[in-house]
């Protein structure tokens, strides 16, 4: 009997222990970001993976390297565990800055956002942009495989990644954010696209969404849009119980 129950405790810290996160940090020219690194079960250090890289939003920003875990925390370990075996990095902005080079203005209860005012990077991307480019020489990642989706802020970020790294996505998700509409050319048909925002959405207007998805579809693009009807900004929650996203994702291959 004992045996049994030590076999079976054994299984369960297994299980937990494939489920947890790992934590890490990067840094280059004195600028450090913590992140956020799994694993897939049965990880084979001999393989290449995919790479999937998630951006957290506004919220989760800070120096705990946990918070930017609050969302979708359930849905990687639940997807690219084993079901669609990757490595994900979830790396973790500083507070007081953006991942995306963007004018924010609240007056009231409204709050609006200006892209595309500089080309200069904040030094949260610069890093971000290192952090990616060593993992995936790392030899641990394949290539062909590499995507990158966040929310919110990290929606803005997905946006300005791909315009800084056009040939390095093979897919990406965009949840509730905006983005630089003239950026668009760098990465057109480089990188599938699939987007996605709530209606009543009181933070991030819907209209951002709306309009990259005309000005990537314009322009030849491929790219989807999901708009969640009466939903404010927490449109993630929907998202990440969309059960075509994944394997849309990983379908695509640069």
């Amino acid at each position: 009997m004992k045996s049994k129950l030590l076999i079976v405790f054994l299984f369960l810290c297994s299980a937990l222990t494939y489920a947890q996160f790992e934590s890490a940090s990067y840094m280059i020219n004195g600028y450090t970001i913590p992140y956020q690194v799994m694993f897939p079960k049965d990880y084979d250090a001999t393989k290449q993976y995919p790479l999937l890289v998630f951006l957290h939003g506004a919220g989760e920003r800070g120096s705990d390297n946990e918070k930017q875990l609050t969302h979708g925390k359930d849905f990687m370990i639940d997807h690219f565990q084993a079901e669609y075996p990757a490595i994900v990095i979830a790396p973790q902005c500083p507070e007081e800055t953006y991942w995306s080079n963007v004018e924010k203005q609240t007056l009231g209860n409204k709050t609006t956002f200006t892209f595309g005012l500089s080309d200069k990077a904040t030094p949260s991307m610069e890093t971000l942009v290192y952090l990616i480019t060593n993992w995936i020489n790392s030899g641990k990642v394949d290539q062909s495989k590499v995507y990158v989706g966040g929310l919110s802020m990290g929606s803005m970020g997905t946006y300005e990644l791909l315009w800084r790294m056009p040939n390095t996505f093979a897919a990406a998700f965009a949840i509730c954010g905006g983005g630089d509409v003239s950026k668009v050319q760098y990465y057109t048909k480089n990188t599938a696209l699939w987007i996605f925002h709530g209606s009543a959405d009181s933070v991030v207007p819907v209209q951002f969404s709306q309009q990259m998805y005309e000005a990537l579809k314009s322009a030849g693009n491929e790219v989807k849009y999901t708009e969640y009807p009466d939903v404010n900004h927490g449109s993630w929650i929907n998202v990440f119980q969309n059960k075509e996203l994944v394997p849309w994702l990983l379908s695509h291959k640069k």
